[in-house]
């Protein structure tokens, strides 16, 4: 690789840059276990932040863990355990099947439940903006631009919306797009003192307090799993674009195509999971990481045994290449045409082409770039 590249294109956007770049991740909300849709979006922003690297450009990734959410304390509640002690349990175990899969560790990971005087100060913020209002309790982002500002209709924006848990029914709102900032909590539930009584950060207000505390007012990239668009980054943009008057708060966005199993998106709602510890059990890491990558980023796709066996087949066949000896003409051409294509979309397919074609030099810096070496 070289460093002579100064952007790359990501999603039809170029991104010129400097000597940083700024990529907040969505990351999980650590109740259960991790399987290869989480695997797929955290080893592509792994991608992304190596080449970032080869390119002479320090990433900066904050990588969030959302362990104050109803879902996770209704987990630990049939647990028997207390939502802060689950939470920790299940992180660990994510970060165990994330190192063993060669993801680096973010250089920022704030956990929600740290920042929730953080969102108490946003909430503020768009409460004295007049972006939000205060009812019984709960404080309310007003959202019902934020659907036409992603392009959807409000039919569509409110199915979304209602598959991610979004209270469409709540009679406190004025809008039933509009979404909690901050929101009442029940005596028996979990809560922090607030200006408005005891309650609990909104989902999407939890990432926007995280990333602008951490990154600052914008960030280069904002990453997570395609299907995240809509509600989650879409109210996210539009919290932290409310409140500082900076836009746009996201040069790029980095939506990383869902992995299906059967035809049916891979979710622990239903079920249908492949789990990263199971296919680690008799597979190497660096066949996994290949068969998450060797295809567009932004494509949703089949995961399949016959996909896993296609890619160690090629992964055995680039650490072939990789032995090869070639003239240095030719090994300068291919580095060129390799840095090339990842610096178009990611283009990891393209790359892996050249680099088995080549061999030598190229195809071992290629490996490393991606981290596949075992």
């Amino acid at each position: 690789m070289t460093e002579n590249e100064t952007g790359l294109r990501l999603g039809g956007s170029y991104l010129p840059l400097l000597d940083r770049a700024r990529i907040y991740c969505c990351g999980i909300t650590p109740y259960d276990v991790t399987h290869l849709g989480h695997a797929a979006t955290f080893v592509w922003v792994d991608v992304l932040t190596r080449v970032l690297g080869s390119m002479g450009c320090r990433a900066q990734l904050c990588r969030n863990v959302t362990d104050v959410d109803d879902v996770l304390f209704e987990a630990a509640e049939r647990s028997g355990s207390a939502f802060d002690a689950f939470a920790s349990v299940q992180q660990f175990r994510f970060d165990q099947d994330m190192s063993a899969l060669g993801v680096r560790e973010p250089q920022f990971a704030p956990r929600a439940r740290r920042n929730v005087g953080q969102v108490i100060r946003l909430a503020d913020g768009l409460l004295q903006s007049g972006a939000a209002y205060l009812r019984d309790g709960s404080v309310y982002f007003r959202g019902a631009a934020v659907a036409a500002d992603a392009g959807l209709r409000r039919d569509e924006a409110e199915a979304l919306a209602a598959e991610y848990g979004a209270r469409l029914q709540d009679p406190a709102k004025d809008d039933k797009l509009d979404v909690a900032v901050w929101r009442r909590s029940a005596a028996d539930e979990p809560g922090w003192s607030s200006p408005w009584g005891n309650g609990r950060p909104g989902w999407h207000a939890e990432c926007a307090a995280m990333s602008l505390s951490v990154l600052g007012l914008a960030v280069d990239v904002l990453s997570g799993g395609a299907d995240l668009r809509f509600p989650h980054h879409a109210f996210q943009i539009a919290m932290a674009q409310t409140l500082t008057q900076v836009r746009p708060y996201a040069r790029v966005r980095f939506g990383v195509g869902v992995v299906r199993l059967d035809g049916a998106k891979m979710a622990k709602s239903t079920g249908n999971l492949v789990l990263v510890s199971d296919v680690l059990a008799d597979h190497s890491a660096a066949a996994l990481r290949l068969c998450l990558v060797d295809r567009p980023w932004s494509r949703g796709w089949d995961y399949s045994v016959a996909e896993l066996d296609g890619a160690t087949a090629r992964l055995e066949r680039l650490y072939l290449a990789a032995g090869r000896s070639s003239q240095e003409s030719s090994q300068v051409a291919a580095s060129a045409e390799i840095t090339a294509a990842l610096c178009d979309d990611l283009d990891v397919s393209r790359a892996l082409d050249i680099a088995e074609e080549t061999g030598g030099v190229a195809a071992r810096s290629l490996i490393a770039t991606l981290g596949l070496s075992e």
